[in-house]
């Protein structure tokens, strides 16, 4: 059985991963609203984190009263909108 090729998430080190959680630390703090681009997602994903699930290794983002679940490992780049 053949399988599929599947892009592989690309691989960051741990002063990476690092920094990414202390910018989603800081701006569930500060109340912020960021712009988190994902791996594997065609949009940016925007708005303010509600919970960090440490748990489940995922971040809820809520806008517009809608939330979003984005797994960690998977978010690339955290931004802050620029309107």
């Amino acid at each position: 059985m053949a399988k599929s090729k599947v892009a592989k998430r690309p691989t960051r080190d741990e002063f990476v991963l690092e920094e990414i959680g202390n910018q989603l630390s800081e701006a569930k703090q500060e109340n912020s609203e960021i712009v988190l681009t994902v791996w594997g997602w065609e949009e940016p994903v925007r708005g303010q984190i509600v919970v960090m699930d440490s748990r489940t290794g995922k971040v809820h983002i809520e806008h517009l009263g809608v939330t979003s679940k984005v797994p960690f490992m998977d978010i690339m780049k955290v931004d802050y909108p620029r309107d």
